[in-house]
């Protein structure tokens, strides 16, 4: 059986099983936004929790309030080159640890979904060190403990929303209850990161979240997919495009018909004084199709 450690366990969330469950509850503890319709997926990012975990939760809060599903696609962003980076690579079976627990992966799904497409490789080894879908579990483990998963990383190439249709098509054909999630985070400002077009200040700050974050949130509360890529690579607006444009356009395809934005935060914001002159940029949104 193909077993994936929490290599990042200890770094970007706790590694103790108790402390993990505490920063957990912290972070759902604002609990599911009311929405209405039937939910087909969402947008996370996926910094430390201590950064992002709050909007995280609250996504998958209100997914867990309203939907039970089999399995939870999580598509991921690509934060290191694979030599076969114009593909998707997915995770096909066994189990991910968490520090609370496994969860395991559909591998039935993840056979078919493979037979449907070349755009989707198996490629167990581009998720050894990958943390954009692993902060992501333990969610699922603690508030959708009967769910299991299927992690796919997607490079923000232009056929993503085609990766997408892929997997909502055999979704779709096979009847599989499942959400579609994909993680990123947007703008990230400032001189650490190399990117001061409005100045290394609170007005620099305040235009990434306010005008660049919203170009890209405003794209997907549109659903919009097509453009999702070449709007983080000319803004510089999101470092999971790839995944987010693969998300938009699977649940259009299994009906999504409107995106609601629960919460927009930056790292700054969160650490206040100590966030210094950059910022990350994080967004929670969820997607409902408002028929059965």
């Amino acid at each position: 059986m193909l077993i994936r450690e929490p290599v990042q366990a200890g770094s970007f969330y706790a590694a103790p099983e108790a402390s993990c469950r505490r920063d957990l509850e912290a972070c759902v503890a604002d609990g599911a936004h009311p929405l209405e319709g039937t939910v087909r997926g969402g947008i996370v990012p996926h910094a430390g929790w201590i950064y992002s975990g709050k909007v995280a939760g609250q996504v998958f809060a209100t997914i867990a309030a309203t939907a039970k599903p089999t399995t939870i696609v999580i598509f991921g962003a690509v934060h290191r080159a694979r030599p076969r980076s114009g593909q998707a690579a997915l995770f096909p079976s066994g189990r991910w640890e968490t520090p609370i627990g496994p969860v395991q992966v559909d591998g039935r799904l993840a056979e078919r979904i493979l037979g449907q497409t070349n755009l989707i490789v198996e490629d167990v080894y581009a998720h050894e060190q990958e943390h954009s879908i692993e902060v992501q579990v333990p969610f699922v483990r603690h508030l959708l403990s009967e769910s299991m998963i299927l992690p796919i990383m997607v490079p923000p190439v232009l056929e993503a929303p085609d990766i997408g249709e892929a997997v909502a098509r055999t979704i779709e054909a096979y009847q599989v209850d499942a959400v579609v999630v994909g993680s990123t985070d947007l703008t990230h400002y400032g001189p650490s990161y190399s990117f001061t077009p409005e100045g290394a200040g609170p007005e620099g700050l305040t235009w990434a979240k306010n005008v660049n974050d919203r170009r890209m949130i405003d794209l997907i509360l549109a659903l919009d997919s097509k453009p999702i890529v070449s709007e983080s690579q000319l803004h510089q607006n999101a470092c999971g495009a790839g995944a987010v444009a693969a998300t938009m356009a699977a649940v259009r395809h299994l009906g999504a018909d409107q995106a609601t934005l629960l919460r927009h935060t930056t790292s700054h914001e969160v650490l206040g004084a100590r966030g210094g002159s950059d910022a990350v940029g994080y967004a929670g949104i969820v997607f409902t199709s408002s028929g059965a």
